[in-house]
């Protein structure tokens, strides 16, 4: 096995107050992106992707009952996929999908359509974030 990249996330580890809602909240995500249970116990469960693991556990020692993402402390997590129609179709489900999948491509149209003059669109489907921002770095002469 490679060592991974210098920098790369090695792990996640979440203190969850509800250990059945948060399985049933993450689990199916994490399954779909390519995730696999690595480990379960009565009051966790781990999930690795290459050389990454994000964990999810009940603790005893939590100071609140509940999640607010305002407070300090992790406020989401983001994970990569390859287009915007792949991220839909993976946070949609039943007969909504082609409604948000539309809303996304008419959004995309409108924001070309009135977009000030000079304004460059940077196309992202498919492609690195250190592309991308290569891209954005040399358009804006930085």
């Amino acid at each position: 096995m490679t060592r991974p990249t210098h920098g790369t996330l090695h792990h996640v580890e979440i203190w969850v107050p509800d250990l059945s809602r948060a399985l049933a909240s993450l689990g199916w995500l994490l399954a779909t992106l390519g995730y696999t249970v690595s480990q379960s116990w009565a009051s966790g469960r781990s999930w690795l992707l290459g050389p990454t693991y994000l964990v999810l556990e009940q603790s005893p020692s939590l100071t609140a009952d509940r999640h607010d993402r305002r407070r300090p402390g992790l406020n989401h997590l983001a994970f990569h996929e390859a287009t915007v129609r792949q991220r839909l179709a993976v946070r949609e489900t039943g007969s909504q999908l082609g409604v948000h999948i539309e809303r996304s491509l008419r959004m995309g149209r409108r924001l070309a359509d009135e977009a000030p003059v000079g304004t460059v669109r940077v196309p992202t489907d498919g492609r690195t974030v250190p592309d991308v921002a290569a891209q954005v770095v040399r358009l804006a002469a930085w």
